[in-house]
């Protein structure tokens, strides 16, 4: 549990993808203060208001959806909210990580919090006791549209208030019950309308655009860090990351690759060596590491920009400004999030494809390498089938960039006809970034062997840090062994952001700072 200073206020302070990752992990504890008690408690009277005194509203006092113009009586509101959480729980598939579903209870309390949703404070405080207890409900994977809310999944995610559903505590799943019973705790009483404001929102699209933030952020920066080894190994030059030449063309991520490049290939002696070798260009995949690396640097800050706004806004459907004053649209449609995370989607996969290219070259036997890394090749495979896997994912990647919001199918007998199916889009990226940390492994498996061929000459401090780091987990290899253990060591240090995270260390402790003045690169 976090210390109490460390503390997040939901509903009042703003919420970024730093904090609600902290908060998930149990680094910084979410707490309602009492200007957010005062909001939220405002808000629940103001909806008993309007049900006193039998005004129309809709999903007060009226149905859902198509259903938008029946009346509901006021004996009937408590149990319509039990019924809408027990009628939306329609999900499928496997489990999302728990993770993801506690990032879920964490933006939702954020925008509950803010006081325009009608909750009952018991309710918040409910969810946050979720939160702290690692007591995270079981949410399918399908059955969202990303609109009208992530409907399923969020009434999926909510069934534990009222004693239904599934949760995760301590390493098993159990019924709901049976744990609310361990602390004996009895199912939350809904009120008006709180089961519409627990449902309507994007929560699930918005948990998945986090950890797809979190998860591209790290690939990029491996990618920069495994890209400029490639580059060593295969003696490339330095000189297309020249500064002056992207400031030509001053795209910040071009130039925020192309200044991590040089900072991470300064003092190298191999760099050194071939100096004047005369080769004239290297291929693509060398020279342009600072456009295609960039152009993906360029669409994680766009998502990243768009999801800490979705962060802190409030999503669900009608808001509740006064008892006199209710606005009914569409905040929870999803589509601010869907286009992004689609964009998202296809710079993650040209990072692996990128990848994929360079692996092929390290395996060429040109430059002073030995064909397929390996001396003694014939007997011996070498490292020409991992590159087969990193083809394999790279393809799978591209099948999955079409982008899920380009589609819309009606719903609610066509009262919500446009949808964007932003929850595909979310779920879609973090499988490309599965596929990423397999085909960044296999670089950083090969790059590492690669390099080995230029001793005793050396790299830069940082890289040759890199190469030791991978060391730790696998050895060099002189004959064909079971790579694909080899293969699953490396990608745990990237997957794990151990890699990055150890490389940033030492490059901070020896006074470089390879993204300075970049910060808004940073998580």
């Amino acid at each position: 549990m976090a210390s109490k200073n460390n503390t997040f206020e939901y509903g009042v302070e703003t919420l970024t993808i730093g904090k609600a990752l902290a908060i998930a992990k149990g680094d910084m504890q979410g707490v309602l203060n009492k200007e957010a008690r005062k909001r939220i408690t405002n808000s629940q009277q103001q909806v008993q208001e309007i049900v006193d005194n039998d005004r129309t509203v809709y999903g007060i006092t009226t149905g859902f959806g198509i259903l938008a113009n029946a009346k509901i009586s006021e004996e009937d509101t408590r149990t319509l909210q039990y019924k809408i959480l027990q009628s939306h729980s329609v999900g499928v598939g496997d489990p999302i990580p728990t993770e993801v579903a506690k990032l879920m209870l964490i933006t939702k309390m954020q925008a509950l919090a803010q006081g325009y949703s009608g909750v009952q404070l018991e309710t918040l405080e409910r969810i946050n006791w979720h939160i702290d207890n690692d007591v995270i409900p079981l949410v399918p994977e399908k059955g969202s549209v990303g609109a009208s809310g992530d409907l399923a999944p969020l009434a999926h995610l909510f069934l534990p208030l009222i004693g239904l559903g599934e949760v995760f505590f301590r390493g098993h799943r159990y019924k709901s019950q049976e744990v609310l019973q361990q602390f004996k705790l009895a199912p939350i009483q809904l009120g008006p309308k709180e089961g519409l404001a627990l449902i309507n929102g994007t929560q699930f699209i918005l948990a998945f655009a986090i950890k797809g933030v979190q998860r591209l952020h790290n690939c990029l920066e491996a990618a920069d860090i495994i890209g400029a080894m490639s580059l060593e190994a295969l003696t490339g030059t330095q000189a297309p990351f020249d500064a002056r030449l992207h400031q030509l063309r001053p795209f910040a991520g071009t130039q925020l690759v192309a200044q991590r490049l040089r900072d991470m290939l300064h003092d190298s002696a191999i760099m050194q060596s071939h100096i004047d070798c005369g080769r004239v260009q290297d291929p693509y995949s060398l020279r342009c590491m600072p456009q295609v690396h960039g152009a993906s640097r360029n669409a994680w800050l766009h998502l990243k920009e768009l999801t800490e706004i979705e962060l802190n806004a409030v999503t669900d459907n009608p808001i509740i400004l006064t008892a006199d004053d209710t606005i009914s649209g569409g905040n929870f449609h999803g589509q601010p999030l869907a286009l992004p995370l689609d964009y998202a989607c296809v710079a993650a996969a040209e990072i692996g494809n990128i990848a994929d290219r360079r692996c092929y070259l390290l395996l060429e036997g040109k430059w002073g390498l030995p064909m397929l890394l390996m001396k003694n090749v014939g007997l011996n495979s070498g490292f020409m089938i991992p590159q087969y896997t990193t083809a394999a994912l790279v393809t799978e990647n591209k099948t999955l960039c079409f982008p899920a919001s380009a589609d819309s199918i009606p719903t609610s007998l066509g009262q919500e006809d446009h949808v964007s199916m932003g929850s595909i889009s979310g779920r879609k990226l973090n499988k490309v970034l599965d596929n990423l940390e397999y085909i960044l492994a296999i670089e950083l498996l090969s790059a590492s062997q690669a390099i080995e061929f230029r001793h005793p000459l050396k790299s830069s401090a940082i890289l040759e840090f890199a190469h030791d780091y991978v060391r730790r987990s696998v050895s060099f290899a002189e004959e064909d062994r079971i790579f694909a253990d080899d293969i699953n060591q490396i990608r745990n240090i990237i997957h794990d952001f151990s890699f990055v995270e150890a490389v940033n260390t030492y490059t901070s402790l020896a006074g470089v700072n390879l993204n300075k003045g970049y910060e808004s690169f940073s998580i």
